[in-house]
């Protein structure tokens, strides 16, 4: 192949994401399989896992990323249609090299994208930086590869239910909003005792009943409405391709990130005394108060599932989480977000409980909080803003600032942060408070120190 420049914008800091047709094409696609290629065989390796989502046009892009693989010199294992965790699972199970995903996780009908893995870690940052230089200099492998057609459907369900450990049965409805997690959601219901109903199995691209992306309420309304509906314990759903997931406890209300990881924290630090949790910079002080109340060492780390990934490997925490929803276990599993995976630990953990999940929701200390608050901001000035404002807090009393991912600023009556997203041209703020007034005292420090560095503050 000859040389291939990328579109800067496509290259994430986590994954590589583009417009079909606009921004990507089946050219990047060849490219990007050939570069990624080229490092596996630097790497050492020689074998790669690809897999694919159900969007329409998943099935060009993989023939592309197949074609740039061999190119490579690569041994291709084509997985077919998959949702992401069974790609992620491929890598450990069968003993590839890598993996790519083609997916677009939760983002419009008309995206696309890849995410990597390299060896058993993430691939990110300056890794896929370095695929779009590989491209431009025309420094790639080349050698002659091969394709063997594995289906790892069965393999993969096996190994959720290998050590599930059921209690009392459940009635559980499941939202697989038409996104590629539908088909291991049917199998794993045709495997685990419990009354289950399950919405939108069938996977298609254009995504006809909702939008696959289970952060946002709206797209939970069917789920929601079938729990109550059918006196369900709990209604669980996934985004496009399985490796986020969004819950809904039996009285019909959303059980968010922080919420749902408090719970499933409390049953792996039985197990695990004294372990270390992870989750991001937005969470709930909540959580990481509650963390400690159940005996273990909470820790605050970056929004983004790759370095989430890589914390957890540095500090062998069996459990981490993000407020966008991805969940990853370590304990008995292998420490990459698989939405169904946690969900079959979160069944597992009620099963053996007497009360409702609305009870455990309830028993949690009630905070008032801002949702996620997104703001556009220029790629060129967003992370200047947050070292500007650091700077202003700086003369701040009354104040504790932490600054692990962008400025979380902590007092005594609650905290808001302030950060740059790595993948859009945004700033992200949340405030949260034990009290209204707190709250909107809170909101207003947020507004005056964006103010102060000549940006306006969102309307809050």
């Amino acid at each position: 192949m000859s040389a291939h420049r990328f579109l800067p914008t496509i290259l994430r800091e986590y994954d590589v994401r583009g417009v079909v047709g606009e921004t990507l094409s089946t050219d990047d696609a060849r490219a990007l399989g050939q570069a990624f290629g080229t490092r596996v065989i630097r790497n050492g390796g020689t074998k790669v896992s690809v897999g694919r989502d159900g969007r329409l046009s998943s099935p060009e892009m993989e023939a592309a990323v197949v074609e740039g693989l061999m190119a490579a010199g690569i041994s291709v294992t084509r997985l077919g249609g998959v949702a992401t965790p069974m790609l992620y699972y491929s890598v450990h199970a069968l003993e590839t090299d890598g993996g790519i995903m083609i997916t677009g996780s939760h983002n419009p009908p008309s995206h696309n994208g890849f995410k990597m893995m390299m060896g058993k870690g993430p691939f990110f940052g300056a890794d896929i930086q370095d695929l779009g230089r590989i491209a431009a200099e025309d420094d790639f492998e080349s050698g002659e590869g091969s394709v063997e057609d594995v289906e790892i459907l069965d393999d993969y369900v096996n190994r959720l239910l290998r050590d599930v450990n059921l209690g009392r049965q459940l009635k559980i409805v499941w939202d697989c909003g038409n996104g590629a997690a539908g088909p291991s959601v049917n199998e794993v219901c045709m495997r685990l005792p419990s009354n289950h109903k399950v919405l939108f199995p069938e996977v298609d691209g254009t995504f006809p009943n909702h939008h696959p992306d289970p952060t946002v309420p709206e797209n939970l309304e069917d789920l929601v409405a079938m729990v109550l509906e059918r006196g369900a314990d709990l209604g669980i759903a996934f985004d496009g391709d399985g490796d986020r997931i969004g819950v809904i406890d039996d009285k019909g209300r959303v059980l968010w990130g922080d919420q749902l990881l408090t719970v499933l924290a409390e049953d792996v630090l039985k197990e695990n005394p004294g372990a270390t949790i992870i989750a991001d910079v937005k969470a709930s002080q909540v959580l990481f108060d509650k963390i400690a109340e159940f005996g273990g060492q909470p820790l605050m780390w970056r929004t983004g599932h790759s370095l989430i990934k890589t914390k957890m490997a540095e500090t062998g925490a069996p459990l981490a989480g993000e407020m966008s929803g991805h969940i990853f276990f370590k304990d008995r599993y292998y420490g990459f977000d698989d939405a169904l995976y946690a969900a079959v630990r979160l069944i597992e953990g009620l099963s053996h409980r007497d009360e409702p999940l609305s009870a455990i929701r309830d028993a949690l200390p009630q905070v008032m909080n801002t949702p996620e608050m997104r703001f556009q901001c220029d790629d060129t000035r967003k992370f200047d803003v947050v070292v500007e404002v650091k700077d202003w807090l700086s003369g701040q009393t009354g104040i504790e600032v932490s600054d692990a991912d962008g400025v979380r600023v902590n007092t005594p009556d609650g905290w808001w942060l302030l950060r740059a997203s790595n993948t859009q041209d945004v700033l992200v703020a949340r405030c949260e408070s034990q009290t209204e007034v707190g709250l909107e005292r809170l909101k207003g420090q947020l507004r005056d120190a964006l103010t102060a560095v000549g940006e306006t503050p969102p309307d809050i």
